[in-house]
Order: C-alpha cells, then sequence, then structure tokens
C-alpha cells in the first residue's frame, strides 16, 4: 500500500465532492510507503502530485516515485480533507506517528472481522469536530504571524498551540488574535494576501497587506518653513530636512557647534556616564541612538540608556518568553512575575488530587510547590516516604466506627469523625477507580481475630473525605480436628513401614555381598583333597575274618 491515494483527492468531478467538510476513510491492514522507497526499485523522479487515473488505475507507479509526507498533507490542506486511518492492531502505532505529522486526522483500531468501522468512523468524526485548527497560506519573504487563541474554559493557547483548540461542542466560542508583523518591504513593493482558515473547512479569511515602503508627501515639501527654526530647512512628512550647514530636529544648531563642550554637556546624565550613554551620537545637545543590525533591537531614552534587549533571561528567551523588555526591565504579561518573567502565578500546577494547592502541606511559588511538612514532598506535596500507608493509617477508625472494636472503640466518636462512612453489602459494591471521577484507594485489614474487613478511602469534589466499607467481616473457618488426627496417625504409620522397608532392604542387601565374599574365597582355594599328604579319608573299610571260610565248608 502507497500514499497515492491521497493524490487523487484532487479530482472533485471523479469523487464528486461538494463545498462541504470532507472526510476520507482509510482502511488497511498493511503499513504504507513513502518518497525514497521508490529508489528500491530504481525509481528516483520525484512524484508530480497529479493523478493518472485511467480506469480508476493509477498508471504512472513505474515513472513516479511515492508521494512524501508533506506532499501528502499538503493536498489534504488543499482540498479541505480531513483523514481517519482505519487500520489493525498490528499497524495502529505506525499510522499513529503518521498522525502526529497530518493535521485534523484520527487514528482508529479496526476488530479482527472489522465489524466496529461504523463506530470507529462516529468516534473518529467526533474526536476531529472537537478541535479547531487554523492555518495559513505561505507568506511572503520577511513576514510573520502569530496566533492567540482563547479556547474554552478561559484556556489560553499561545506560539504553536495558539494555533488550536480542543474539546470543542456545539454552541462553543472560540476566539483567535492574530497578530503580523514585517521585518521589511517586499522588493516588489506590491500588495500581498494571506488567507487564513479552519482546518477541513472552506471558510477562509483573507487578509491583504498594503506596504508603504516609501514616504511621497516629500513632493509636497515646504521649503525654508517657519518649523524648522526660523526657515533654516524644508518641512517634510512631519521633519525637517536641513540645510547646508545646519543640524538639529529642527535645524536650530549650526554644525560647527556640534562638538563644543556646552552641547556635550546636555547629553549626558551626569558628569560620571559617558556622552549619550555611549549609545548614541550628541547633535545639536540632543541624543541621536544608534542602530542595531536587528531592526527588533533599539536604544532609546533622553540620554539613550535604554534598550529592549538587555533585560534578564529564563531559558535563553528574553523575559523567559512571556514579557517585553523595557528600558532594561522586563514588563511581564498575566499571569507572569519576577525580573525574567518565568514566575507563574497560576496555582493549576500545584493543585493535588484532593483539589487543595500543594495538599495543605505547602505553598505554592512560582507555580511549583514548596512543601513546608519536611515528611511530604513531590510536586504538590503528595508523597509521604516516612508516612503509614493511607490504609494503615484510617485502620483503627473503620474498625471502631464499623465493628465497635479496635484500639480506638473507647475514643472512636472523638477521633474518627473526620469522615463519612457508608456501608456497602458486599466488596463489588465498593467504589472503582474507573467509577469515580475522583482517586480512590481500595484497603484490605485484619483485626485480632484474623478476621479480615474490606473498605476504601477518597476525598471527594468536595473534599469530603469518604469511606465505603464492607458491613460484613471475612473471618477464617476454625481447623477439623478429626482429619488432623487421622491424617498424623496415618503419617506416623507410613513413616513405620518405610523405616521397616529400609531396613530389611539394607540387611537383604548385606547377605548377598557376605555371600559373595564367600564365594569368592572358595573358587580362590589352592589346595586338592585327593594328594594331600595329611589328608586322611573318613571313610573305613573293614572284612569280616571268618566270612571266607563258612562259605567255603558250605
Amino acid at each position: 500500500m502507497s500514499m497515492l491515494f491521497s493524490l487523487c483527492v484532487a479530482l472533485q468531478d471523479l469523487i464528486g465532492w461538494r463545498n462541504v467538510t470532507r472526510l476520507l476513510v482509510f482502511s488497511t491492514d498493511a503499513g504504507f510507503h513513502f518518497a525514497g522507497d521508490g529508489k528500491l526499485g530504481g525509481i528516483v523522479l520525484p512524484n508530480d502530485g497529479k493523478c493518472h487515473l485511467e480506469n480508476n488505475i493509477y498508471t504512472m507507479s513505474h515513472y513516479y516515485d511515492y508521494p512524501s509526507i508533506a506532499h501528502l498533507v499538503q493536498k489534504l490542506s488543499d482540498n479541505n480533507i480531513q483523514t481517519i486511518f482505519a487500520v489493525t492492531g498490528e499497524f495502529q502505532p505506525v499510522y499513529q506517528e503518521l498522525k502526529n505529522l497530518i493535521p485534523k486526522s484520527a487514528v482508529g483500531t479496526l476488530s479482527a472481522n472489522s465489524s466496529n468501522v461504523i463506530n470507529l468512523i462516529i468516534d473518529a468524526y467526533n474526536s476531529l469536530s472537537s478541535e479547531v485548527i487554523l492555518e495559513n497560506s505561505k507568506l511572503p519573504d520577511g513576514v510573520s504571524i502569530a496566533y492567540t487563541a482563547r479556547c474554552k474554559n478561559g484556556v489560553i493557547n499561545e506560539g504553536e498551540n495558539g494555533r488550536k483548540c480542543s474539546n470543542i461542542s456545539i454552541g462553543d466560542e472560540v476566539t483567535f488574535n492574530i497578530s503580523i508583523t514585517s521585518k521589511g518591504c517586499p522588493k516588489q513593493g506590491k500588495p500581498e494576501t494571506i488567507k487564513i482558515k479552519p482546518l477541513g473547512f472552506t471558510e477562509e479569511v483573507e487578509i491583504v497587506l498594503n506596504f508603504i515602503c516609501e514616504c511621497d508627501c516629500h513632493k509636497e515639501g515646504i521649503k525654508n518653513s517657519p518649523l524648522c527654526h526660523h526657515g533654516n530647512g524644508t518641512y517634510e512628512c512631519g521633519a525637517c530636512k536641513c540645510n547646508d550647514g545646519r543640524v538639529g530636529r529642527q535645524c536650530e544648531c549650526s554644525s560647527n557647534d556640534v562638538a563644543t563642550e556646552d552641547m556635550d554637556r546636555t547629553c549626558r546624565k551626569d558628569n560620571g556616564t559617558d556622552i549619550c550613554s555611549n549609545n548614541g551620537d550628541c547633535v545639536c545637545g540632543t541624543c541621536e541612538c544608534k542602530k542595531r543590525e536587528n531592526p527588533e533591537e533599539r536604544y532609546s531614552g533622553q540620554f539613550c540608556q535604554c534598550d529592549n534587549f538587555n533585560c534578564d533571561r529564563s531559558g535563553n528567551k528574553l523575559c523567559g518568553g512571556h514579557g517585553r523588555c523595557e528600558c532594561r526591565v522586563c514588563i511581564c504579561d498575566h499571569p507572569w512575575t519576577s525580573s525574567a518573567c518565568d514566575c507563574s502565578l497560576d496555582n493549576s500546577t500545584c493543585m493535588a488530587s484532593n483539589k487543595q494547592i500543594c495538599n495543605g502541606r505547602g505553598t505554592c511559588e512560582c507555580g511549583t510547590c514548596k512543601c513546608t511538612d519536611p515528611k511530604f514532598q513531590g510536586p504538590t506535596c503528595e508523597t509521604c516516604p516516612t508516612c503509614p500507608g493511607v490504609c494503615t493509617e484510617h485502620k483503627e477508625c473503620v474498625q471502631c466506627r464499623t465493628f465497635g472494636t479496635g484500639e480506638k472503640k473507647d475514643t472512636c466518636e472523638r477521633d474518627c469523625s473526620y469522615f463519612n462512612l457508608i456501608k456497602v453489602k458486599t466488596r463489588d459494591k465498593l467504589p472503582q477507580p474507573n467509577d469515580a471521577t475522583y482517586p480512590v484507594m481500595h484497603c484490605k485489614e485484619r483485626d485480632a481475630n484474623d478476621c479480615w474487613f474490606y473498605y476504601t478511602y477518597a476525598v471527594n469534589n468536595n473534599t469530603e473525605k469518604e469511606v465505603h466499607v464492607v458491613e460484613t467481616l471475612d473471618c477464617p473457618a476454625g481447623p477439623n480436628i478429626i482429619p488432623i488426627v487421622v491424617g498424623v496417625v496415618a503419617g506416623i504409620v507410613l513413616i513405620g513401614l518405610a523405616l521397616l522397608l529400609i531396613w530389611k532392604l539394607l540387611m537383604i542387601i548385606h547377605d548377598r555381598r557376605e555371600f559373595a565374599k564367600f564365594e569368592k574365597e572358595k573358587m580362590n582355594a589352592k589346595w586338592d583333597t585327593q594328594v594331600n599328604p595329611i589328608y586322611k579319608s573318613p571313610i573305613n573299610q573293614f572284612q569280616n575274618p571268618s566270612y571266607g571260610r563258612k562259605a567255603a565248608a558250605l
């Protein structure tokens, strides 16, 4: 996907736009290309900003490079188009960065099946319509423009933010003050036109600048006018043009008397200062201040003792950018003060979450909290590293007022009446952080009987302390004795059986090792019972001596 879609917005006849607010919804699930990416394909010719459509198909993608983001912004602005990027979640961060470069654009995340596209467009349109941004046409050389916006609820935007107002609803009125400054005359001296309009709309204001670069009133100059000290000059354009040999604003002095000591004395503030404070020349007893290279910088005063560029600076800006320099002293704009106009009298930056200045524990100086209580710190004196937590701080009072228990039950009425107590049935009835318009702290504490109780602490918009507490305690159930006893007995029996089996196993292993050792020694025996000389057989043979004779007689 490329950004070439934007270049076709100029074809009014093809798209059919009327003179109305224009929305361009661009939906994609991919990234984008811009100027320079065409080099990957060997295309280096810059885009010419034209459509080149044939049968609704762009035909010059092989010839022209992609347009740049600046080119895209120009085309959208020229045609008063507000863009809505409807993209998938994967590429949402990419188009969010693109949105920051394109004024009056919005980004929405499509669901997996794009079913939310209608709601996405509605939300994006509401976001675009709630913001007004002014833009101007190209300025002539040497001309600058500054905006100051007076927005809703008295909010004042200056500088670059002076072009826009946000959170605007139907019927709201905003005011833009525009200041145009010219540092010189254009070369041709012709009138110049500047057009100013809100982005996304066709209405515009046209300002024609007519430059008066030279005075032509000298054509009616009065020679030897009595206004020029007895006719010593020509009166032109409200000033005297002195004749030769005469000087001074009214030609009252002779050029031969200009450098006399009497004249110089009137150009000193006192005897210890330089002539015209060394910032000018003494002409006819009057200081004529020197000119500066920067036309915005100038010397002034009777003795050229003043200037508008040597005041105190803050942030490398003269008078902190919040005032003007007059005679080396800053004249601060509201609500700024101090010698460099860097001290704001606006207390909004010191407002704590409980709507108190510096949380009631400090003073607001130049828009910054100075904490008077050394335990508290932070930009609004709300951080206390050494203090007990909010939940712990209010635990005893919540416990005594709700359940009549705890260490403060005897002094509960005296010490714990500083908040409004609201009882609820269950935990889901407690205020949630996303539902309340002020910060809510959720707490979970345990009493002496190991029962838990739940509550929330908050300071509402009326600076009143509120505590919502669940009216029932969450106590743990008592132990079941029978399963515990059965478990212990079973454990002892099992351990005994296990020990007996281990002992039996060890004995079997020991016997087998001894028997194996015996068999090994038996096999290693070196003696033989048949040849042992000292071996005597245990078998004896005897013969009856009369056994043979009886047989013979028979």
